[in-house]
């Protein structure tokens, strides 16, 4: 029988690759997205089914995390196999300056979805998307049997919905899995990320649309995997007999100064000459050194990373570098990013 999938977040990185990963696999999915007045499903385009297709498999449904009577009915209309829980006020920094509206969606949406589920009875698996921000300053390495020690308003509201999603597993009987996932990046990434936003202006230093580019802490080191790769870990997840909470990384840290390294010189550039510091995109709270054991996936689902950091740095460039290309010969951004380049 085919499986159906919803999914919140759909819009995003993780959304998207997890739709064309589920359609893959023969699901049907269903995304909720919020109501704008600008079309904001880009990295949904090329998976877009025309409504009077018969054979669709892509189904799109307004709806927000703030609002418990759309998901409950959302849930008990679709009766969705697997629920993926992925969308978030998910920028660090902006949380510090959005804290009250980071709980609301990031920590209360996720019991909102929790008790959409307990409320229509659906016989659903729920997966929660959460992150390595909740472990803070605990020392490195990282695993499930680590401290949780959050630093900013996103990572306290993850970690909320991390111990809620543990809560209703074990006082309701939901099939809930909380996948702990590290950094993890692509050329989908939001453009506001630091990753996204190195390759984004390398790309115009490179053509000479641009001069300079400002950034934070050049020394906070993280765990940086491929998107691409850590949406099959959450769905490996769901496929399980029993429910449990899992580490997915790389187990390998690299600093903010290492990505610009990789990248500008894979470019031909020298960073220095380009890149100046800004205290506005410091955190109040830093968190210095995260790096994932994802021992437990590796051994107990077979899980491992098939982009390496070089790789991952490489394609991201390249993939902004011919994006940026295009668009200055006045073509129209109608693929996703990975068209750009051989994956």
């Amino acid at each position: 029988m085919v499986k159906t999938a919803l999914i919140t977040g759909i819009t995003g990185q993780d959304g998207s690759y997890l739709t064309e990963f589920l359609l893959q696999k023969d699901y049907e999915v269903h995304g909720i997205i919020r109501r704008a007045s600008t079309f904001n499903t880009e990295r949904l385009d090329h998976l877009y089914m025309d409504p009077h297709e018969e054979k669709r498999k892509l189904f799109l449904h307004y709806g927000d995390l703030s609002d418990a009577g759309q998901l409950t009915n959302l849930v008990y209309n679709t009766q969705p196999d697997e629920i993926y829980n992925l969308a978030a006020q998910s920028h660090v920094r902006v949380s510090f300056d959005l804290p009250e509206y980071t709980g609301d969606i990031t920590a209360l949406g996720t019991t909102r979805f929790l008790e959409a589920i307990r409320k229509s009875g659906a016989d659903t698996k729920f997966y929660q998307a959460s992150s390595s921000e909740m472990f803070g300053d605990s020392p490195p390495p990282q695993n499930e049997n680590s401290s949780f020690r959050p630093r900013s308003p996103y990572a306290a509201a993850k970690l909320y919905s991390y111990w809620m999603t543990a809560n209703y597993r074990e006082a309701y009987n939901i099939f809930a899995c909380n996948g702990i996932l590290f950094n993890h990046e692509s050329p989908r990434r939001g453009e506001t990320f630091v990753t996204r936003k190195i390759t984004m202006a390398l790309a115009k230093i490179k053509l000479g649309l641009q001069d300079k580019l400002y950034l934070g802490n050049l020394e906070a080191k993280r765990d940086w995997g491929y998107a691409r790769d850590y949406v099959e870990a959450m769905w490996l997840m769901l496929q399980q007999d029993e429910p449990d909470d899992y580490v997915i990384a790389t187990g390998e840290t690299h600093s903010v100064k290492e990505f610009l390294d990789e990248a500008f010189d894979y470019a031909g550039l020298d960073w220095q000459e380009y890149v100046e510091i800004d205290s506005r995109y410091f955190r109040p709270t830093e968190v210095d050194v995260l790096i994932g054991d994802a021992g437990k996936v590796r051994k107990k689902l077979g899980w491992k990373p098939k982009v390496g950091f070089k790789e991952l740095v490489r394609l991201m460039v390249d993939a902004d570098l011919k994006k940026e290309e295009l668009r200055q010969h006045g073509y129209a951004n109608h693929k996703r990013d990975e068209d750009y380049v051989v994956p």
